[in-house]
């Protein structure tokens, strides 16, 4: 028999009327916008199938947006998020595909610029409940949920940058719940992700970066 949760029955406290199209929305965007540094200026949104579909009448765009401007899902900012949007000179824009069929019904794809020029993309799926993956970052194909504390090291993927990061990890006492490697091809651009049972230690990014083959560290704190 299956173990079914209260959360699961009950679904996610939130603004909107879908868990899949509000809540989860939400969290995908609040998530993206946690792993790009400082505040963002500028952020597109490409929607996909049923996401693409019914965006306007189920509040996803609104909900994505309070999601990059760092608000819960329960934030009842969330319906004037054009509003402060525009008075927090955020530009942003709604974009659809309908076209692109193989793939998760509720998809999107975020691309947010810094205030420092940097930017990122990032692809994330509602799967129901509240629950969501982050399935692509600036066109790697990962996976993780966004349910545990996140460690993000982008790298070359060269002998010895596993073992650096998990040796950081073990100094500083975290326990890994799960790690995963991704990676364009051999020898090129990897993304190791590592979910954590609790907090990441804040400062551990900067002993991360000490091994040459690192390129960019990122936390998701939950």
């Amino acid at each position: 028999m299956a173990f079914i949760s209260v959360f699961d029955v009950l679904g996610p406290n939130m603004i909107g009327p879908s868990s899949s199209h509000t809540a989860g929305a939400c969290s995908i965007a609040l998530l993206a916008q946690k792993m790009i540094p400082g505040p963002i200026t500028d952020v597109e949104f490409t929607l996909y199938g049923s996401f693409a579909r019914t965006y306007r009448g189920h509040g996803t765009d609104r909900a994505l947006l309070g999601g990059i401007m760092g608000f819960a899902t329960d934030d009842k900012r969330i319906p004037d998020s054009f509003e402060i949007a525009s008075e927090r000179g955020l530009k942003y824009r709604f974009l659809t595909n309908e076209e692109e069929e193989d793939i998760h019904p509720n998809t999107v794809d975020i691309r947010m610029t810094g205030r420092d020029g940097q930017i990122l993309t990032v692809r994330g799926e509602s799967l129901g409940g509240g629950k969501v993956r982050i399935s692509r970052i600036n066109q790697v194909e990962v996976d993780f949920s966004g349910e545990y504390s996140t460690l993000i090291v982008i790298h070359l993927d060269t002998p010895g940058v596993v073992a650096h990061i998990t040796r950081c990890l073990s100094d500083r006492n975290v326990n890994i719940a799960f790690m995963k490697l991704f990676r364009e091809a051999k020898g090129q651009t990897a993304y190791s992700i590592v979910e954590s049972d609790g907090r990441l230690p804040q400062d551990i990014s900067d002993q991360i970066r000490e091994n040459p083959s690192v390129r960019a560290v990122m936390l998701v704190q939950t």
